[in-house]
């Protein structure tokens, strides 16, 4: 499953030939971490984090949406961490889990996951489009002959920190209802 295909960004640019290909192909991969910046991980991927657990409760995942738990494993020479079977992961969308007898999780742990969605959403996938169409025609003067550049309809009212200009608002308000809470990235 991908964010978004070659086929799709060529649609949106109305791009009917391969001359372009792997151009565009840079493009489409370009976005992928910048869409996931703001959404966490569309493409499903295994994930493994240290922990360090002390003695608390929940332990938090960082990388949101969490699809399942894999493994769980002591870092510390003769520690014992509890079974993934023993684990239960509360919310996907914080990543926080649990032990399922409401036990401690203790020590520092190495936890293997699946980090993703199982699909990807129309709006997050049109984003992408949307952000690969900006990018592309910040390159390449309009087709009918005026400046290069986004226009009005792609306009950047103010800069997205870490990112400058380079994500027009309609990419934005695409993004908000999936965005990741607070103090998850």
């Amino acid at each position: 499953m991908a964010l978004l295909t070659l086929d799709e960004a060529k649609a949106q640019l109305n791009i009917t030939g391969t001359a372009e290909d792997a151009e565009l192909q840079a493009y489409v991969n370009a976005v992928t971490p910048v869409i996931e910046r703001f959404v966490g991980p569309v493409e499903p991927r295994e994930v493994t984090e240290a922990h360090d657990g002390g003695v608390r409760p929940v332990l938090v995942l960082r990388q949101t949406p969490v699809l399942s738990l894999t493994s769980v494993a002591s870092v510390l020479t003769g520690g014992t961490a509890p079974p993934v079977e023993a684990l239960v992961l509360v919310d996907p969308d914080t990543g926080e889990v649990r032990r399922r007898d409401g036990g401690y999780l203790r020590g520092l742990l190495q936890v293997t996951y699946q980090a993703g969605r199982t699909e990807v959403s129309p709006t997050i996938n049109l984003a992408a489009r949307i952000l690969v169409q900006h990018l592309w025609r910040t390159q390449r003067p309009t087709r009918g002959g005026g400046l290069a550049g986004g226009g009005d309809d792609y306009s950047v009212s103010e800069p997205i920190p870490g990112f400058g200009y380079a994500i027009p608002n309609r990419v934005l308000e695409l993004l908000e209802p999936y965005r990741l809470p607070p103090g998850v990235a």
